[in-house]
């Protein structure tokens, strides 16, 4: 999923910047929204499980982390000083454990459309936590789309539970508070160091636990081929390629200008989840769905001084 980065007084971008900015923060959304109908397709459902949630998500840390190492070698990077560390620290709690081990363990029960619409609230929940730690104040207008938009997301949890809220909903609220707060300081630490070695640290440090995890929980039985495919891309795009696009999408397009697709990442999630995993889409669920992405939309727009 993507991060966020704090507007800053950047001169204003080259046509032609503008146009690859977008183009890359597109192609970084598009593979932020394969995310989770592939971790659905890596892990399988409660009825039918393939890789372990908890293998997917250290196995695709440990798998980027690896290839991240290689990267900062090679690229001569820096090494963190200071308080960077304990900024990476806890954006790895956010991004490389807690949304991967929520996000992976809600969608054995309920599936991938479901989980979509859940999460479309994410970049409302990341201006949240930033308003909260760059000790902004949002609009009133602000607070009425962040609050309309988690009483959709439960609304339609709701709905989908029979009257009733699942704790896959619960672990996919979760997921969200842990991916906004660690894209929040991911952000912060984005003005010390470039963009691609923030996410390439955040994962070198995690290896001393998401490795030796990943070994631990590795498959002891055949599981299909389908489910090394999913595996496969949430480890190479979801937690590394993926970053990279978004990122040198913002820089070079602008933020506001380019996260501004980030909105159609849960319709993307869903419209992949329907070929990939046979899953159907009713009018309720879109009805839901284009409710929270208007409201993601009104809110991303409210000012915030």
């Amino acid at each position: 999923m993507p991060g966020l980065s704090t507007p800053s007084t950047l001169p204003t971008p080259t046509a032609s910047d503008a146009m690859r900015g977008l183009l890359l923060g597109a192609a970084g959304v598009v593979m932020f929204a394969l995310s989770i109908p592939m971790t659905r397709l890596a892990g399988g459902s409660a009825a039918a499980p393939q890789l372990d949630p908890g293998f997917v998500a250290f196995g695709r840390a440990a798998v980027a982390g690896l290839l991240s190492l290689a990267y900062l070698w090679a690229s001569g990077a820096r090494r963190p000083r200071g308080h960077e560390w304990r900024l990476l620290a806890f954006t790895a709690a956010g991004v490389v454990f807690g949304w991967p081990l929520l996000l992976g363990f809600a969608v054995r029960h309920v599936d991938a459309v479901h989980a979509s619409v859940v999460s479309g609230v994410l970049p409302l929940a990341t201006a949240v936590i930033a308003a909260g730690v760059l000790r902004q104040r949002p609009s009133r207008g602000f607070w009425l789309c962040a609050l309309a938009g988690l009483a959709l997301v439960m609304g339609f949890a709701a709905w989908r539970g029979a009257g009733g809220l699942e704790l896959a909903d619960g672990l996919l609220l979760g997921a969200v508070l842990c991916a906004s707060a660690g894209y929040v300081s991911g952000a912060r630490l984005s003005g010390l160091m470039t963009a691609e070695q923030v996410i390439c640290w955040v994962l070198v440090i995690s290896l001393p636990l998401t490795l030796p995890a990943a070994l631990w929980t590795r498959p002891t039985a055949p599981v299909a081929a389908s489910a090394w495919l999913g595996f496969a891309y949430v480890s190479l795009f979801s937690m590394w390629i993926g970053f990279f696009a978004w990122y040198r999408g913002l820089a070079l397009g602008g933020t506001l200008r380019v996260s501004q697709v980030q909105v159609l990442q849960p319709f993307l999630s869903m419209l992949f989840a329907v070929p990939l995993l046979g899953e159907r889409l009713d009018a309720m669920t879109l009805v839901f769905a284009a409710a929270v992405l208007a409201v993601v939309w009104l809110g991303k727009r409210q000012p915030i001084r």
